[in-house]
């Protein structure tokens, strides 16, 4: 019997602050997400952070966050911070809001 491919997805919120609004960031964290086949979606935050729910593989998830610590060149992350969230939402793609 195979497996059950929804046992294996992970959400994971992220909150990544630094020089990460105004630098392109949550267009190149869609980007990026799309190549990696991560959902879920990136958003501004009034407090000039951006913040990201992350639904994927644990190597997807890894790789994303691994991505985030740095972002596009013009951004300069200073700090991501993120836990991972059970949820029974599955999104069906990454979008900016």
């Amino acid at each position: 019997m195979a497996p059950d491919l929804d046992e294996r997805i992970e959400t994971y919120y992220a909150r990544v602050r630094g020089t990460v609004q105004g630098v392109g960031f949550r267009l190149a964290t869609v980007r990026q997400a799309h190549a990696l086949g991560i959902k879920g979606w990136v958003a501004n935050l009034d407090d000039g952070s951006v913040e990201a729910m992350l639904q994927g593989s644990a190597n997807q998830i890894d790789r994303m966050l691994s991505w985030l610590r740095h972002g596009p060149p013009a951004a300069r992350v200073t700090e991501v911070r993120g836990e991972e969230r059970v949820t029974d939402r599955r999104y069906e793609r990454f979008e900016q809001h």
